[in-house]
């Protein structure tokens, strides 16, 4: 065990930990240079094209250090968005250290300090890396001095990197050694291992990635999953260097994989213990947080037979990504799909990528919204995420809503366009500090239905992109609700309803309108749009009509000829709209998601 180091990754959305894991995974020769390709832990093609990690990723790389002694170093790679912090906790609860990633050009940004303080809760050693020290913009005596005043580490203990030029990568395995402790753990005792991740092999079936803490684990054992009493049969027990390489067993303080022909899907929880079902653990592993979903949106399949492919898509999703949860609903409009719970709105986008593009599958998706409480008037308290289950607002006493505390990271000079856009959403500003002389970080609370719809891009935007996030759910407010329903030629379409702020109600209601004029083709009749609360109209378009032109044939004469078939023309319009029904495209539902 003293041989073993298990560590991870950590840092802000785009400060290099793919690159920095792909120059470890070279030096320690896990793979040939002829079968190695960049981002090589980022197998999603999605991962690749957007140059995000969403899955950790794990490999054990066998290294020989200094003192002549071949070190097995567990790394596993965590991504740095804020939506995935529930991904980052699961892999911290399996390792004894961190490496946190500062950009030596950027430095301390929100996610660093997030990731830094969920390290410290595991009673983590964290090592600073500063990396991407090639570029002509790095000042690291600047980085330095955050590293001291912001994240109260010393900054003389941090390593200089660059990982695209493979600068300071043996210094970092040599310190990766000597400063990270090995595993502590008893191999004689009853087995107890945590998963903190899986995935679905179409040939094996379940793959669970774990980390031993005590005993022994070997193919041919009868295991037991604490959580549910479910038991099976250990086919295959190995550790990941790129491929799986099978193993006799894995004992104390090790990390990697296992096979048990599990067929269930909803059978492995991540956070769950494994144990030996002859001979248990007393206790399963502590400290592990479930993922709370904070955005709500329904997913139909665009016509209605492909109900069924999209179920088996899902189950097999929630495998791959255990904190997407849903349920099934159905609307008037586009019939039966689910509601699905997300843990920000790139996960959504994450989410229906993967099911259009894995399980090929056409998909419409409702505006996103978030879990409101209801106090009806006999006291009762109802929880919605659905505009559909809104109750009759006279029946209402009071409606909550939830707040997050937002903490945003920007340079001084950008401080009152992030005030204008943080009121503007309703926010209200706790404090402000200086980090630096020159950076701030800012406390804002805020509705989180105002953070889901486009918060996050237009910070990007009003910061030049030097604006970093990071939030945490505080509690439920009282406000002021309206639902907002979009009617079509008089029809209310169901899975365009929003539940909104009603200051902002008028303003949702007539860029819905807009959009959707824009997207539905037009008719041989008008066709209204309309925003309404209840009975009361907000906003409208109209869609004009095509126009045959009847009087074409009449060359002079008198005009009521021409007046004639025109009326005529008139009547059989008014008819048709009668018996008209319009078509909404799917890209009408996507367009009302979108803001200019």
């Amino acid at each position: 065990m003293k041989n073993i180091r298990n560590f991870s990754i950590i840092a802000h959305i785009d400060h290099g930990k793919s690159t920095l894991s792909d120059r470890l995974i070279q030096t320690t020769d896990v793979i040939s240079e002829r079968e190695f390709k960049d981002q090589i832990l980022d197998n999603m093609d999605i991962e690749r094209e957007r140059g995000i990690t969403i899955k950790s990723q794990t490999v054990c790389l066998p290294y020989k250090a200094k003192d002549k002694q071949l070190y097995d170093l567990n790394l596993i790679d965590t991504p740095g968005h804020v939506d995935f912090t529930y991904e980052v906790s699961r892999a911290l609860a399996s390792c004894e250290g961190a490496l946190l990633l500062i950009d030596a050009s950027q430095g301390v940004e929100a996610q660093t300090l997030a990731n830094m303080l969920l390290a410290m809760e595991h009673d983590l050693e964290i090592i600073p890396v500063i990396n991407k020290i090639d570029l002509p913009s790095a000042d690291i005596d600047w980085v330095k001095q955050q590293i001291a005043e912001d994240l109260g580490l010393d900054p003389e203990a941090a390593i200089l990197t660059s990982a695209k030029e493979g600068i300071g990568i043996d210094e970092l395995l040599e310190t990766i050694v000597n400063k990270l402790p090995p595993p502590k753990g008893d191999p004689e005792a009853p087995l107890k291992a945590l998963i903190f991740d899986s995935h679905y092999d179409s040939f094996r079936g379940t793959i669970i990635h774990f980390r031993v803490f005590d005993g022994i684990i070997r193919a041919g054992d009868t295991i037991r999953f604490m959580s549910n009493n479910a038991e099976y049969r250990v086919e295959e027990v190995g550790i990941f260097q790129i491929r799986r390489i099978p193993q006799k067993s894995l004992s104390a303080g090790e990390v990697g994989y296992m096979v048990a022909g599990i067929k269930t899907v909803s059978d492995t929880r991540c956070g769950d213990t494994i144990t030996h079902k002859k001979r248990p653990c007393e206790t399963a592993k502590s400290g592990f947080k479930e993922a709370k979903p904070v955005v709500f949106s329904s997913i139909y399949p665009v016509a209605s037979d492909g109900y069924e492919d999209l179920a088996v898509a899902l189950e097999k999703l929630k495998l791959n990504d255990s904190s997407l949860i849903y349920e099934k609903d159905s609307s008037a409009a586009l019939g039966f799909g689910f509601r699905c719970g997300f843990l920000g709105l790139l996960h959504l986008e994450v989410v229906q990528e993967r099911l259009e593009r894995e399980y090929d599958l056409s998909l419409i998706l409702t505006a996103p919204s978030v879990k409101y409480e209801l106090v009806l008037n006999d006291d009762s308290v109802v929880t919605i995420d659905n505009p559909s289950l809104y109750p009759d607002p006279t029946n209402i006493q009071e409606a909550r809503e939830p707040f997050i505390k937002a903490s945003i990271i920007v340079p001084d000079k950008y401080m009152g366009a992030v005030m204008k856009l943080c009121l503007d959403r309703r926010g209200i500003n706790k404090n402000y500090q200086y980090l630096t002389s020159n950076r701030l970080e800012m406390s804002f609370e805020l509705p989180l239905a105002e953070v889901v719809y486009d918060f996050y891009d237009k910070l990007k935007s009003v910061t030049q992109g030097y604006g970093s996030f990071d939030y945490e759910i505080i509690d439920y407010r009282p406000t002021n609700l309206a639902k907002v329903d979009i009617l079509v030629n008089g029809e209310r379409v169901d899975a365009l309803s929003q539940l909104v702020h009603e200051e902002r109600s008028v303003e949702r209601a007539r860029n819905a309108c807009d959009r959707l004029k824009e997207e539905i083709p037009r008719q041989m009749f008008k066709i209204a749009i309309q925003g309404a609360i209840g009975a009361k109209i907000i906003a409208r378009s109209t869609v004009s009509a095509f126009r045959k032109d009847v009087t074409a044939k009449c060359y002079g004469g008198d005009i009521s000829r021409k007046r004639k078939l025109l009326e005529k023309q008139k009547k059989g319009k008014k008819r048709m709209k009668m018996v008209g029904n319009v078509m909404i495209p799917q890209s009408a539902f996507l367009s009302v998601l979108k803001t200019d």
